[in-house]
């Protein structure tokens, strides 16, 4: 027997029982022991079939007898009756049908048995349909209230809308185009079966299905779209069960919902806006009758494509509502009806802000309490602003651009695509009107893979023949060509005729016209994030070069080690503990004895160095944040904090968890120095509590969560909080001295920023990773730099790859787009009344700390008062006076000479070092010390005197410095330790 009528038969046995006893379906039965019961099951469904037969006013046997005599002028060219038998359908029809005995048996009922059981094994529960709302379609708004994006699951793209918000007329549009008897069948309309049987034997082409609704639903829902026997028999055995579970209003409701009707939408109410602009309650019957015609086909049917199709189908649905009484007659009209007026099509599509629209979809889970924003259909108001949203992903992609072609990183493996064949086709086409060149078409209609990348596409229209002179030429979708700019070996190898590359646009100067420069996807990654000081709102972040390469989102998903951007938390411990910040603190190599005590190993004991390699003797509070010294950090360790290393390190640690910069802090010393790696928004929410003198905000992405009109979800504006261990009087200061950072310090290469800006560089071991950090009164950036470093693969920024040189480039456009789109540059604020009563500001000397009003390098520095008013003057509690002015000499200008005189401020100081053969040797004037320097001497050759207690080896002993020889010394070689 042919297979092709065992899955018929096991079709029509589903099809028999759904039909007669739709409340006693079986789905098993034995192979031997219930032949029989098919049997009757069989004869049972064709008497059934044939009533059905009879009210569509068709005559079975006149049709049976054609197909006997020339089964060809009956079935055509369907493929749906291809493998048929003929012969043995009409013995089947004779044996189940008329009741007939047979002497050979067309169908074995033994496999028909077991096709059905196979078939119907494991049926899906269909009463998980009650009640269910189906994925949506979420709007992000951005920060002004305006459309940002959408969010859904691929295919899903819906608003739901109940069915009492769907016109009457509109739903019986519906119903005309896709079910008339919906409200008489329970799930299977065998009279529209036979109405698509008749006329999948009249006619060729798209075959017909004869589905229900019901049945619709089941297969878009429940069994998938197999286009099998199988799918078939599960459809029509669920679909009976559906109509016993849900009422026939929430069967339309389901399916008006998620019916698929073009343009990207799912459901009426969403179709009903892409297509006219207004929602599914407004739709008038004309356009009502237009999305029901579409059910068949939307993209067949599609009135932007095929408007003729379009109308031809709305001439039918509209004459099947006249038929039913829907209408009246002169509402069809005559001939073909005009198309509803439509509103411009605009596909979806966003080039930014895809990382914060992932954190939007994370944040409404944890805080919200919603698993899946596309679970229905929301309306965030998130805190993004687009135009510095565009900032930010520019500055990134360009900045870590630069950085691989300053280091001669770059690494060009591909062009980003290659339109040859979408030339070739655009040439061929005759027909259209459009006169621009074939690869401006295929440009401007190409769908590149990295979609958020904001450099400028460019396809490669000319190659050099090798002449002198000659260079590539690419084109831009508007049409210019520009000469490219293609120092790139490899990319000059690889490179082909129409190749897409991506490009930056340089405007000519003088004589030299435009030109484009190549771009190439960097390997190396970063993370840009801005932050509104007060609220938390993340105005902007991209937590990558681009999303399609990589979706995480390294502001929030991953940690990194802050290097010295973490040592603002540890001055400010020291600012905390009453130091000022021209209190002087040692340079000076140290080494601090393992945590906990005990008994210790040489390697336990921590000597840490200064980027440079080298130490600078005595310097300020501010000077040694301002130029990143680790050494002088640690040695606020010792007293400087607390008491001893241990409470110190405790303090901090404590003070981290308060700034909520961790959550959970490693004790042990590294910590300091940035070791314990943060993720950057934590980070960014820190400088954020020194722009605010110690508010912490709560970094968040969504101010709001709507669904149908109400607030459901709205983020607390009290959950910023002060970290109160720390007054705002020590925060102030330490703002003052982040600004120096720009001023005078690590990041001067912006010292023109300085007025308006505050922040902090910093760079981890070995150069993983390069930060800058910085606020102004409104906003805080956070930039890092790094690689990823997965798959056990280690790679470093490289030497002098420090934040200053990579991040802080980055930083500078970024901080401009703040004050272009977010609030206007103004100068940093003053201290809060509440920080200006516990401060006074005097003018010092910045290199000494000395308090002077005139001479020198003067700054003016705030300084704690007490309940008296009167400074407290720590400027030699953690260094003595005497061992200051032995390391400082006539450098400073304020130590009286040898005659009593003082030191010309202007006059630079002498630097000596000892060279690699043992020489004492004065540095040239001007020059930047050596790092190996141990003296400094003015003018007047002031002797210096040496500090008190010598320094010690990285085992904790004492070791001698490199001898020292006083000029003029006349009592002999004498050293000093």
């Amino acid at each position: 027997m042919e297979s092709i009528l065992v899955k018929i038969f096991a079709t029509a046995l589903a099809l028999s029982q759904v039909t007669t006893a739709p409340d006693a379906v079986k789905t098993r039965f034995e192979r031997a022991q219930d032949q029989q019961q098919v049997a009757e099951l069989l004869r049972a469904g064709c008497t059934h079939m044939r009533k059905a037969f009879d009210i569509e006013d068709i005559n079975l046997e006149e049709l049976i007898a054609t197909a006997m005599d020339d089964p060809q002028a009956v079935a055509g060219e369907s493929k749906v009756f291809h493998g048929i038998n003929f012969a043995d359908l009409q013995t089947a029809y004779r044996q189940f049908c008329k009741n007939e005995n047979v002497a050979a048996p067309a169908v074995d009922l033994g496999e028909v048995i077991d096709f059905y059981n196979k078939a119907t094994a494991d049926l899906p529960d269909h009463t998980k349909l009650k009640g269910l709302k189906l994925p949506g379609a979420s709007v992000v708004l951005d920060r002004k209230g305006e459309r940002f994006a959408e969010v859904f699951e691929e295919n899903q793209r819906r608003v739901w809308v109940p069915l009492a918000d769907i016109p009457e007329q509109v739903q019986k549009a519906f119903l005309a185009a896709e079910d008339k008897r919906f409200y008489q069948h329970k799930g299977i309309d065998e009279r529209g079966l036979i109405r698509a049987f008749i006329g999948n034997l009249a006619a060729s082409g798209r075959p017909q299905g004869g589905s229900t609704i019901t049945q619709q639903i089941v297969k878009n829902l429940l069994v998938g779209e197999d286009l099998t026997y199988e799918r078939k028999i599960r459809e029509m055995i669920v679909a009976s069960r559906v109509e016993r579970t849900l009422s026939k209003a929430e069967i339309l409701e389901l399916y008006l919902n998620s019916v698929y009707l073009g343009r990207g939408s799912w459901g009426i109410e969403l179709a009903a806006r892409s297509y006219f602009g207004r929602p599914a309650k407004e739709l008038t019957v004309e356009e009502g009758a237009l999305l029901a015609g579409l059910t068949k086909g939307p993209n067949y049917f599609s009135p932007d494509r095929h408007p003729g199709r379009a109308q031809e189908r709305l001439a039918y649905v509209l004459s099947r509502l006249q038929e039913d009484g829907a209408i009246a007659a002169e509402q069809s009209g005559r001939g073909l009806p005009a198309l509803p007026a439509l509103v411009p099509y605009e596909r979806p599509r966003r080039d930014t802000g895809f990382h914060f629209v992932d954190q939007v979809a994370r944040e409404a889970k944890s805080v919200a309490g919603i698993d899946a924003i596309t679970a229905n259909s929301y309306t965030v108001r998130s805190t993004i602003n687009p135009q510095l949203q565009r900032a930010v992903e520019a500055a990134l992609q360009e900045g870590l651009s630069r950085y691989e072609r300053s280091t001669g990183r770059v690494q060009f493996r591909a062009a980003e695509a290659n339109l040859a064949q979408a030339v070739q086709r655009f040439e061929a086409d005759k027909k259209t009107g459009d006169k621009r060149p074939a690869w401006q078409r295929a440009l401007t209609n190409a769908r590149l893979p990295l979609y958020d990348v904001h450099w400028t596409p460019a396809i490669v229209v000319e190659k050099p023949a090798g002449k002198k002179g000659e260079a590539w030429r690419v084109g831009l979708t508007d049409g210019r060509i520009l000469p490219l700019s293609l120092d790139n070996g490899v990319a000059q190898r690889k490179l082909a005729p129409y190749d897409v590359v991506l490009v930056r646009v340089t405007d000519g100067k003088g004589k030299s016209g435009a030109r484009a420069e190549l771009r190439v996807r960097p390997q190396v990654q970063g993370m840009v994030v801005a932050l509104e000081n007060r609220t938390g709102r993340i105005l902007a972040m991209t937590g990558g070069f681009s999303y399609p390469l990589s979706q995480l989102n390294r502001a929030t998903q991953a940690v990194r080690q802050p290097g010295s951007a973490i040592k603002p938390l540890s001055y400010l411990g020291a600012l905390r503990n009453g130091l000022q910040p021209n209190t002087l603190v040692s340079d000076e190599p140290i080494t601090l004895p393992p945590l906990g005590g005990g008994r210790a190993r040489e390697h336990d004991y921590w000597t840490p160095k200064n980027y440079d390699g080298g130490f600078g003797g005595i310097t300020t509070l501010r000077r040694a944040l301002e130029n990143s010294r680790n050494l002088a950090t640690v040695h606020l360790l010792e007293g400087g904090i607390e008491g001893t290393p241990e409470a110190s390190l405790d303090r901090l640690c404590k003070l981290a968890v308060e700034a909520q910069i961790y959550r959970d802090c490693v004790r042990y010393y590294p910590f300091v120095l940035g070791a314990q790696p943060v993720r950057p928004i934590d980070l960014a929410a820190f400088y954020a509590t020194i722009a605010n003198e110690g508010l912490h905000p709560a970094p968040h992405v969504i101010d709001s969560i709507e669904r149908n009109g109400a607030v459901i979800y709205r983020h607390d504006p009290k959950s910023s909080v002060m970290v109160s261990s720390v007054d705002r009087a020590a925060f102030y200061q330490l703002k003052t001295m982040l600004q120096g950072v720009l001023a005078r310090g690590t990041a001067r290469a912006i010292a023109s920023l300085a007025p308006y800006v505050a922040g902090k560089t910093g760079t981890s071991d070995e150069e993983n990773d390069a930060w800058f950090v910085g606020f102004t009164n409104d906003v805080t950036v956070a930039v890092w730099i790094g690689y990823d470093n997965a798959g056990g693969k280690r790679r470093t920024l490289g030497g002098g790859a420090t934040g200053g040189h990579v991040a802080v480039p980055i930083f500078e456009p970024v901080i401009q787009a703040v004050w272009s789109n977010v609030a206007p540059k103004t100068a940093l604020a003053p201290p809060s009344p509440e920080a200006k009563r516990h401060l006074a500001c005097k003018s010092i000397d910045l290199e000494s700390g000395d308090m002077q009003s005139a001479g020198g390098r003067v700054i003016t520095e705030c300084f704690r008062i007490d309940r008296n008013g009167q400074i407290q003057d720590t400027q030699y509690q953690l260094v003595g006076r005497e061992d200051a002015y032995a390391t400082r000499g006539g450098y400073y200008g304020v130590a009286p000479s040898p005659f009593g005189y003082g030191i010309n401020p202007e006059q630079r100081p002498t630097y000596y070092y000892y060279d690699n053969n043992g020489r004492y040797l004065p540095a040239p004037r001007d020059a930047r010390p050596p790092a190996q320097y141990y003296g400094q001497y003015g003018p007047y050759g002031r002797d210096p005197r040496y500090q008190a207690a010598p320094p010690r080896d990285p085992y904790g002993r004492e070791y001698q410095t490199p001898q020292r020889i006083d000029p003029g010394y006349i009592w002999g070689n004498r050293r000093y330790y």
